[in-house]
C-alpha cells in the first residue's frame, strides 16, 4: 500500500490563537484531508436549502431523500447529516498524535504542550460560545456546539494519548458505561410525565417505552443538569429545556468518538507506510454492531442529539467505514486529482466552519443587491433556492482556494 502522512501530519487545531500563516505544508494524508473536506462540505451544503425545494415537489422522492440526509433525524436513527459532527470531532483525534508528535519533536515539554492543549481548549469553548451568540442580545452560554463539545474534552483526550493502548481502550470504555449507567439509574419519565413543559409537542411519536424511556428527549440526567448548570450563567429568561434536545453533558460520550479517532490516528502512524485498512474496516464493523444490539435490545438507543453510548460506537464505526473508503480510493488506488476540491477544504477547516457560519447572511445579500433575485430563477422559483446556495457554495470554495494558493491556514 501505498505510503502515508510525515510526522508532521497538522492538526484541526494548532496554535495558541486564532491567526492566519503562512505554512510550508509538510506531506500530508491527503484521504484524511478529503474526509475532512467532506465533513465541512456537507455542513456549508444547509444553504442548498433542500428541504425547502422537497416542499415545493411535494411527489419528489429525490427531493426528499435529499431533504431528509440534509437535517437532523428527530431522535432515534441518522441521517447523512447527522455524521458531521461525530466525523470531525473523530477527525479531531486522529490529528492529535501526529500534532503531539510533531511538537515534541521540536523540542516542546510535557508540561507545555499540556498548558497549550488547555488554552486551545478554552479558545474552542468560547469560540463556540461566540458563534451561538451572533444572533442573541447577550452572551448566549450555551455548550452543545460541535466546537464547544470538542473543548470540553479535548485536554483529556491529550492526556490520555500518553497512556498505553490498553489504558486507553479502558478508559473509553469506562466513559460509555459509567455514562449509561449514571442515566440508567437517573428515574425515567413515568407515564403522567408533561412532556409539553419541556417542548416535546403533543403527539411526538418518538418518545420509547420500557428501560429505554430513560432516553427520552427532555426528561432525562442531561436535562435535569442543564436546568442547574446553564441557569448559573446570566440569560434573558430562565433556561427550561433546548427545543432540540441538545445538552452540555454530551461532551462526555463525544471524548469517546475522539478517542477513537486517537486510535486511528495511531494505527495510522504505527503502520506507516502502509495504510491499516483492514484494522479500521474491522473496528467499524465491531463497534457498529455493537450498537445495533444495544439498540434493539433496548439497552442503549441510539440517539445522536443526546449522544448516548450507543451512538458513540454506531457514529464511530461509520467514521471508520469514512476512513476506509476515503484511504482505499486515494492511498491504495491512488485515484488522486478528484479529491482536490475536497482537500482545499479539508486544510482549511476552521476557516471553512467560521464562514459558514458568519458570512452566509452577508453573501446572500451581496448577491440579492448586486444581481437581482430573477437571475436564481433561470429554472423557475421553486429551484431558486437551490441556485442561490449553488451560488454561495461556490463563493466559500473560491475564498478557500485562494487561501490555499496562498498557503494561508487559519489554525486555533
Amino acid at each position: 500500500m501505498s505510503s502515508i502522512v510525515s510526522a508532521e501530519y497538522p492538526p484541526i487545531v494548532a496554535s495558541a490563537s486564532v491567526e492566519a500563516v503562512a505554512v510550508q505544508a509538510p506531506r500530508r494524508n491527503v484521504a484524511v484531508d478529503a474526509y475532512r473536506g467532506l465533513v465541512m462540505l456537507l455542513m456549508m451544503g444547509e444553504v442548498l436549502n433542500f428541504a425547502t425545494i422537497a416542499h415545493s415537489y411535494p411527489g419528489s422522492l429525490f427531493w426528499r431523500v435529499l431533504a431528509y440526509n440534509q437535517t437532523h433525524v428527530e431522535w432515534a436513527g441518522l441521517g447523512l447529516h447527522d455524521t458531521i459532527q461525530p466525523s470531525f470531532t473523530f477527525l479531531v483525534g486522529v490529528a492529535l498524535p501526529y500534532s503531539i508528535h510533531s511538537r515534541m519533536r521540536k523540542g516542546q515539554s510535557f508540561g507545555h504542550l499540556l498548558l497549550h492543549t488547555i488554552w486551545r481548549s478554552l479558545l474552542l469553548i468560547a469560540l463556540g460560545i461566540f458563534l451561538r451568540s451572533t444572533h442573541s442580545t447577550q452572551t448566549y452560554f450555551t455548550f452543545e456546539d460541535t466546537l464547544t463539545q470538542i473543548g470540553l474534552g479535548y485536554t483529556v483526550a491529550f492526556l490520555l494519548a500518553f497512556c498505553r493502548p490498553k489504558w486507553q481502550w479502558t478508559a473509553f470504555a469506562v466513559i460509555l458505561f459509567g455514562y449509561w449507567l449514571a442515566w440508567a439509574l437517573y428515574p425515567a419519565p413515568g407515564p403522567n410525565f408533561d412532556y409539553a413543559s419541556v417542548g416535546v409537542p403533543v403527539g411526538w411519536h418518538h418518545n420509547f417505552t420500557g428501560f429505554a424511556s430513560h432516553w427520552n428527549k427532555n426528561s432525562n440526567l442531561g436535562q435535569a443538569f442543564d436546568v442547574w448548570f446553564l441557569n448559573l450563567f446570566p440569560r434573558t429568561s430562565p433556561f427550561l429545556f433546548n427545543d432540540g434536545g441538545y445538552l452540555t453533558l454530551s461532551f462526555i460520550p463525544t471524548l469517546g468518538t475522539m478517542l477513537l479517532g486517537l486510535m486511528a490516528g495511531q494505527w495510522f502512524r504505527a503502520a506507516a507506510p502502509r495504510i491499516p485498512l483492514r484494522r479500521f474496516f474491522v473496528a467499524g464493523l465491531i463497534l457498529f454492531s455493537a450498537a445495533l444490539f444495544f439498540h434493539f435490545t433496548g439497552i442503549c438507543p441510539i440517539v445522536k442529539r443526546v449522544w448516548t453510548p450507543s451512538w458513540t460506537l454506531f457514529s464511530g464505526g461509520i467514521c471508520f467505514f469514512f476512513l476506509v473508503a476515503f484511504s482505499w480510493i486515494i492511498d491504495v488506488k491512488n485515484y488522486r486529482r478528484w479529491a482536490f476540491p475536497l482537500v482545499v477544504v479539508g486544510m482549511n477547516s476552521i476557516a471553512a466552519y467560521l464562514i459558514t457560519h458568519l458570512w452566509e447572511n452577508f453573501i446572500v445579500s451581496s448577491f440579492h443587491i448586486n444581481l437581482g433575485y430573477r437571475v436564481f430563477q433561470i429554472f423557475g422559483s421553486a429551484l431558486e433556492p437551490l441556485m442561490l446556495g449553488m451560488a454561495v457554495m461556490l463563493v466559500y470554495w473560491l475564498i478557500l482556494f485562494w487561501m490555499y494558493r496562498n498557503k494561508i491556514f487559519l489554525r486555533i
